[in-house]
Order: C-alpha cells, then structure tokens, then sequence
C-alpha cells in the first residue's frame, strides 16, 4: 500500500496513548498510529467489526462473537458459498453480525482470502512451532 506522508495534531492524551501501545508492541509511534487509523477507518466502513491482536497478528473479528471474518467466510466458501447453510453453521450469530463480516469481506477480500490461504497451508511442524504448549512430550499431533 501506497504512503503518504502527512502533519497531524493530536489531543496530548491519545499521543500519549500511542506512545504506550508503540513501547508495548516494538513499533514506531507512526506505525503505531497507522495501525489504529486503518482499524478505525475499516471500523467505521464495517459497524460490528473490532479487531484483535493475536499470534499471527490483528485480526477482524465478529465483534460479541469470538468469530474472526476469516473463520465464517472460509465457512462459506466450504459451504459451496451457500449463504443459508452458512448461516445455520453460525446459528448463534445474529443477523447483522453475518452481515457485518460479509460487508467485511466485500470491501477486504484480499486480505481475508490471505488469511484463510495461510491457515489452509499449516502443518502440523508449522502449528507445533507457532504455538509449542500443544504438544505433548514425547508425542506428536
């Protein structure tokens, strides 16, 4: 993605807050800020989606779900992208929870369709490598 460099003023407080997070996640202070003015943006395209950190990094997710937007289109596209059966796999989810990660998706298909290839593509060397309390001693998956 293309940058571009611009001035902005910021409250002392989320400046502080920035500062906070950049020192606990090893980035800058403008990547730390990039990172937050993207999720916000994609926020406010996508109401109902939040993002989380987690191994592989941010994720969107389904917000009062549990569910990455990753997890329910891989779903559907499992599905033969059938949109009923896909609704009855997530039964518990509302419908403007499936709406909001269908909207995601039509608006970052890029970006989860990246997701989903990379979780496709792990082994097992791969999984015990990345999270390494799954095995056992003396044992494999």
């Amino acid at each position: 993605m293309a940058t571009i460099q611009k001035t902005l003023r910021l409250p002392a407080e989320a400046v502080e807050h920035i500062e906070k997070l950049a020192k606990s996640t090893g980035k800058d202070f403008s990547g730390q800020a990039k990172d937050l003015l993207v999720e916000a943006i994609k926020m406010r395209r996508c109401p109902g989606i939040l993002f989380i950190d987690g191994p592989s990094g941010k994720r969107a997710r389904i917000a009062g779900s549990g569910i990455d937007v990753w997890e329910l289109i891989a779903t559907f596209k499992g599905l033969s992208e059938d949109y009923e059966k896909s609704k009855k796999a997530y039964h518990w989810l509302n419908e403007q929870q499936i709406r909001a990660a269908f909207s995601y998706y039509a608006l970052y298909p890029r970006e989860i369709d990246d997701t989903i290839s990379r979780n496709e593509n792990l082994d097992q060397d791969e999984i015990l490598r990345r999270f390494p309390f799954l095995e056992k001693p003396g044992s494999r998956l």
